[in-house]
C-alpha cells in the first residue's frame, strides 16, 4: 500500500513538472481557493453555521486568493476567528503568488536549491526578466514581506487601540496583511469609512498599498542599487515609478475637482480622502473613506480608468498594469511625432514588449466586455453603471463596490468569481494557457491599412 501510494505521487509530481508554466500557476490558484473554500465551510469557522452558503464561501476564498476584497456577506459577521485567519491565509499566500509561496517550501525542503524546472516556471509566472537570478529575488520578497507586514501592524495597533476598536491587535495584523496584499479586507463593514478623517490610519494604509502594488522588482532593483551601490536603476523600474507617481498627482487633483461631497469637508481631510481613493484604485488595494455607491458619475468614471490602468507587475495588485499602460503611451506618442521607434524616459521601448501589452489590453478588453454582458444578462435589474464598474473591479481585482456584490443571484456570484480568477492569473496568461505554440507563417508580409 505505501509503495504504492509513494508511487502515485512520485507520478503526480513528474506530471505537475511537466505541465507547462502557466497551466502550473492556474492549477496553483486553483488548488488555493478550493482548499479554503473547504476550511470556511467548516462549521468551526463560521459565526452561525448555515448563515451563509456554499457559494458565498466560494466566492470569500477566490476573492481573497485573488486579493480583490469584493464581499457577499461580512467577514467580521459571517467568521469565526479561525474563519478569519483562513481568509486571511488565503490573503497571504494569493498576495505573495502561487509560485512564490511553493518555490520557497521547496527551497526550506532541498537545503535552499531550486530545480530548474522551477526556475523556468517561476521566471514566466512571476514575470522575470530572463535569466534572473529566482533564489536570491524570493529572499528578497519573502524578507521585504515580512518587514512591512510587521511594521505595519506595529504602527496601526496604537490607531486601533485607541479608537476602541474590538482586538485590536488583530485588527492591525488583518489588515496590515491585507493592505500590503492589495486585498481590501476588512472587518468593518464600512470598510474605513469611519476612518476618513484619521489621518495616520490613512497614510500608513496607503503606504502599505503602494509598497505592495510597486512590484517585487523595483524592491529587488532598490535593493541591489543599495548593495551594490549602483548609480542609476533599471528602466522597468523608472517606468513603474513615473506612472505611479503620475496617476496618484493627476487622479487625486482630478478627484478634488469632480466630486462634491468632498468639497463640504475641510481642506485637509478633502485632499487626503481623494488621495486615499485614488490611490486605493491604482494599487487595486479596494479600501474606501466615501461612500463609492454616492460618488458622481464623473469621480466614478475616473476611478474606473484608474482601476483599469491597475498596478504594476510582479507585485500584489492588478489590473492591466502600470507598464502595460506606459509602453502603449510611449507607441502614440511615437506615432504622434512620426518616429519609428516609441521611446520613454530616453530608453527604446522593445519590441517584444509593445506586443506583449498590445495583446494584454486587447484580452483584457475582450475579457471584461464579456463579463459585463454576461452579468447584464443574470442581473438585469441592476443598472449598467453598477454592472460595469462591478467587472471592472472583479477583473482588476480591486474590491470597490458600489453596492451590488451583496445582491448578486448564483448565476452573478459565478460571473464574478469567474472574472475574479481571471484577474489574478490575468487574462494574457490564461489565454495562452489555451493556445500552443505555433510554427511562425511562411506567407510574405502584407500592408493592412489602420
Amino acid at each position: 500500500m505505501n509503495a504504492s501510494f509513494t508511487a502515485r505521487l512520485r507520478r503526480l509530481g513528474r506530471a505537475l513538472t511537466a505541465l507547462d508554466p502557466l497551466r502550473l500557476v492556474v492549477f496553483g490558484y486553483a488548488s488555493y481557493i478550493v482548499t479554503g473554500w473547504a476550511l470556511l465551510c467548516l462549521p468551526w469557522s463560521q459565526e452561525v453555521p448555515g448563515t451563509a452558503d456554499w457559494l458565498d464561501h466560494l466566492f470569500i476564498a477566490t476573492s481573497a486568493v485573488s486579493t480583490t476584497g469584493l464581499v457577499p456577506v461580512s467577514t467580521s459577521d459571517t467568521y469565526t476567528w479561525l474563519g478569519e485567519a483562513v481568509v486571511l491565509a488565503l490573503i497571504q499566500f494569493g498576495g505573495l503568488g502561487y509560485m512564490t509561496i511553493s518555490s520557497c517550501l521547496l527551497m526550506a525542503f532541498s537545503g535552499g536549491r531550486i530545480p530548474p524546472w522551477r526556475q523556468r516556471v517561476g521566471t514566466v509566472s512571476l514575470m522575470l526578466p530572463p535569466g534572473f537570478d529566482l533564489r536570491r529575488f524570493l529572499l528578497i520578497t519573502l524578507s521585504y514581506t515580512a518587514a512591512v507586514e510587521v511594521a505595519g501592524a506595529a504602527i496601526m495597533y496604537p490607531f486601533f487601540r485607541d479608537t476602541g476598536a474590538p482586538a485590536p491587535a488583530w485588527q492591525a495584523v488583518f489588515h496590515s496583511v491585507s493592505a500590503f496584499c492589495t486585498a481590501g479586507f476588512g472587518l468593518f463593514n464600512d470598510s474605513l469609512e469611519s476612518y476618513r478623517g484619521h489621518h495616520g490610519l490613512n497614510l500608513i494604509v496607503m503606504a502599505l498599498s503602494y509598497l505592495g502594488a510597486i512590484g517585487f522588482l523595483v524592491v529587488n532593483d532598490a535593493w541591489l542599487s543599495l548593495v551594490r551601490r549602483k548609480a542609476s536603476v533599471t528602466f522597468t523600474t523608472r517606468l513603474i515609478l513615473v506612472g505611479t507617481a503620475a496617476i496618484s498627482i493627476v487622479g487625486t487633483a482630478l478627484l478634488v475637482a469632480a466630486e462634491p461631497s468632498l468639497r463640504t469637508l475641510p481642506p485637509g481631510e478633502r485632499w487626503l480622502a481623494a488621495w486615499f481613493q485614488v490611490a486605493s484604485a491604482s494599487t487595486t488595494v479596494g479600501f474606501n473613506t466615501v461612500p463609492i455607491g454616492a460618488v458622481s458619475g464623473a469621480s466614478l468614471f475616473l476611478l474606473t480608468v484608474v482601476m483599469i490602468i491597475g498596478a504594476s507587475p510582479a507585485g500584489t495588485g492588478g489590473g492591466l498594469k502600470t507598464t502595460t499602460f506606459t509602453a502603449l503611451w510611449g507607441v502614440m506618442l511615437a506615432v504622434m511625432r512620426r518616429r519609428e521607434r516609441p521611446s520613454l524616459l530616453g530608453r527604446e521601448i522593445p519590441v517584444v514588449r509593445i506586443r506583449s501589452a498590445v495583446a494584454s489590453l486587447l484580452l483584457y478588453s475582450l475579457t471584461l466586455a464579456a463579463g459585463i454582458f454576461a452579468l447584464a444578462l443574470a442581473q438585469p435589474d441592476a443598472g449598467l453603471a453598477d454592472q460595469v464598474f462591478e467587472c471592472i473591479s472583479a477583473l482588476g481585482t480591486v474590491g470597490l463596490s458600489r453596492g451590488l456584490t451583496g445582491s448578486l443571484d448564483g448565476a452573478g456570484m459565478a460571473i464574478v468569481i469567474a472574472l475574479m480568477f481571471i484577474g489574478r492569473v490575468g487574462p494574457l496568461g490564461l489565454g495562452m494557457v489555451f493556445f500552443r505554440p505555433s510554427p511562425q507563417p511562411v506567407e510574405p508580409e502584407e500592408d493592412v491599412v489602420v
